[in-house]
């Protein structure tokens, strides 16, 4: 990760070494997350896919930070109950207050080890004051227009 961070650095121009550019961690798939299918439920994989992208957001931005948006959210194959789900989210642009968070989400099953993309998803998320107003998230000496697009 440090080599990552100090070739994002590069990249940027500048970028504080604190920032958490990717936010990986699992969730496991218990009965009260499934449906009558024995699958993960669409609104939670929705609320998952959402914490995830707060998580990142905050890590990077370091601040308090909202839902804005999810622009897109796919559902690739079915996460079948007693699979984990590991989520992996990344900041893939930044603006003066917001950021765009891709997360995507890969069902293991834990015996054997079969790994599969199930689902991904994409979020505006907007870094906030106390009152709820937008709050800058670079400070002076880092390169926003440089961050978009960084994956």
């Amino acid at each position: 990760m440090q080599a990552n961070m100090n070739l994002l650095n590069e990249k940027t121009g500048g970028v504080s070494e604190g920032r958490c550019w990717v936010t990986t961690f699992v969730e496991m798939v218990f009965p009260d997350q499934a449906n009558h299918y024995g699958t993960l439920y669409g609104g939670n994989a929705l609320g998952i896919l959402g914490k995830a992208a707060f998580v990142t957001a905050t890590r990077f931005a370091r601040r308090s930070v909202v839902m804005a948006a999810s622009e897109r959210v796919e559902f690739h194959t079915p996460v079948r109950l007693g699979q984990m789900l590991e989520l992996t989210g990344r900041v893939v642009r930044v603006g003066r207050s917001s950021m765009t968070v891709e997360v995507e989400g890969v069902a293991e099953t834990l015996p054997g080890g079969a790994r599969t993309p199930a689902l991904r998803g994409r979020f505006e998320m907007v870094a906030v004051d106390d009152t709820g107003r937008p709050q800058a998230i670079l400070v002076e000496g880092e390169a926003p227009a440089a961050l978009s697009g960084i994956q």
